[in-house]
């Protein structure tokens, strides 16, 4: 490991410098890799681990995603089996699944967890609020975590690329004394950018926290906020979400993305700047409050709850597909499909 300085903190990193991917083949040469759930991060993970030279196999109940996976070149009864088939038979069981669907699963997964066997996350959800999810590992077994900082998509594309995702890693449980090694190897595997130190609690809390925050329902919130105030001060749908949302996802974002924010501040127009400069502490000092209350109810298990219990009703996916449709309706995300397909790229001759 690495000691890297980040502003004045030092944290462990890893690279594929340091843990070369030929060191992590040698470190799982003799394990059999069952990736369970083939949803979110699991076509990502186990396509990247199978063309990286693991041994991998699936494991996916009947349905859309199993039938996914055979499209994705997974055999059935070779390399793509149930899930319980799939567990018996892996040594690394990766437990992919939705949060709601590891604690599902858990009491048929939990007898097949034979001593010796890792159990491997991509989020500390299931381990961290155990007391809330029941989801208690058997101690003799290795209990890690390698969480991409992304969706499971741009994991895969990426790696395609050539390049990768950075990834979190933390080791619950040491039961053979190698955790650690097998840990950077699956991290390596996946194919991230590089890997940085977390515990299962500091990835759970920041994870709901950043999804709710800055990720997701904060950015949404704020695209909202601004277009309803542009539009209620009679500018066009047009002006308002380019204003909003356009500008911000293919000019600027790009710009601090790659260079960083004050770069990108050093980079735009004078008027800009200033304007910038002066509001940004005004949106912080409205903002921390709310972040606050956010990383209290996240820290607290109140979030964690919440989607527990929102996710075991039995009418969750129609209840959700509601809440999607109604964002979908909205005139700003209406205004962008328009504003989208007038993209140079998109324009056919």
């Amino acid at each position: 490991m690495a000691k890297m300085n980040f502003g004045g903190v030092v944290e462990n990193i890893v690279t594929n410098k340091e843990f070369t991917l030929e060191k992590a083949r040698e470190v799982l040469k003799n394990e059999t890799i069952a990736v369970i759930g083939y949803g979110i991060q699991g076509p990502g993970q186990s396509g990247n681990l199978r063309d990286n030279g693991f041994n991998v196999i699936v494991g996916q109940r009947k349905g859309h995603s199993y039938d996914k996976a055979v499209a994705d070149g997974w055999v059935p009864g070779k390399t793509l089996f149930s899930v319980e088939e799939a567990v018996q038979k892996g040594t690394i069981i990766c437990m992919l699944l939705s949060d709601a669907g590891q604690i599902s699963v858990w009491p048929t997964i939990k007898q097949y967890l034979t001593p010796g066997k890792t159990l491997y996350y991509s989020h500390g959800f299931a381990i961290n609020w155990q007391d809330r999810t029941g989801v208690v590992p058997p101690k003799d077994i290795d209990v890690i975590m390698v969480a991409p900082k992304g969706s499971g998509t741009s994991l895969r594309t990426l790696f395609l690329e050539g390049s990768g995702i950075n990834s979190s890693f933390a080791v619950y449980q040491d039961a053979s004394g190698h955790a650690l090694d097998k840990t950077l190897a699956m991290g390596v595997g996946i194919g991230s950018g590089y890997l940085f130190e977390t515990t299962f609690k500091k990835e759970a809390t920041s994870d709901l926290t950043g999804e709710r925050g800055s990720l997701m329902g904060a950015i949404e919130g704020l695209f909202e906020a601004q277009y309803e105030v542009l539009r209620e001060h009679g500018h066009s749908p047009s002006e308002a979400f380019n204003e909003t949302v356009e500008e911000f996802t293919q000019s600027l974002c790009p710009l601090f993305g790659q260079k960083g924010m004050d770069w990108m501040y050093a980079n735009c127009s004078t008027t800009a700047q200033r304007g910038a400069l002066d509001w940004r502490p005004r949106f912080k000092a409205a903002c921390k409050p709310v972040m606050e209350w956010l990383y209290a109810s996240v820290e607290s298990g109140n979030e964690a709850q919440i989607s527990i219990d929102k996710n075991s009703q039995s009418d969750y996916r129609d209840k959700l597909n509601a809440e999607l449709k109604e964002m979908h309706d909205m005139e700003m995300w209406r205004a962008g499909e328009t504003v989208r397909s007038l993209r140079p790229e998109n324009q056919k001759d």
